[in-house]
């Protein structure tokens, strides 16, 4: 195996704490408008705090399908994503 230039981000690891524990203690953050959990965003809200975390932590995937799904650009995307389904 050979050794990549993957660094840590601490930007990305803001990201990903702010997440999670924005979302541990406001949960209704992923609610609907009426009032209803938002599964969908709820998956790409953890989809952006996963990648965040990953990413953060310098990990970069081996495999190209993690390696999109995981990867810096992945957070915005599903942060956008979140966003755009709950207003």
């Amino acid at each position: 195996m050979t050794e990549g230039k993957a660094r840590s981000s601490v930007p990305l690891l803001v990201v990903g704490l702010a997440l999670m524990l924005g979302l541990t203690v406001y949960p209704a953050l992923l609610a609907g408008s009426d009032g209803r959990a938002d599964h969908l965003a709820a998956l790409a809200a953890f989809w952006a705090m996963s990648a965040a975390f990953v990413r953060g932590v310098g990990f970069v995937p081996l495999s190209l399908l993690p390696r999109v799904l995981l990867g810096a650009p992945a957070v915005p995307v599903a942060l956008l994503l979140a966003a755009w389904r709950l207003c």
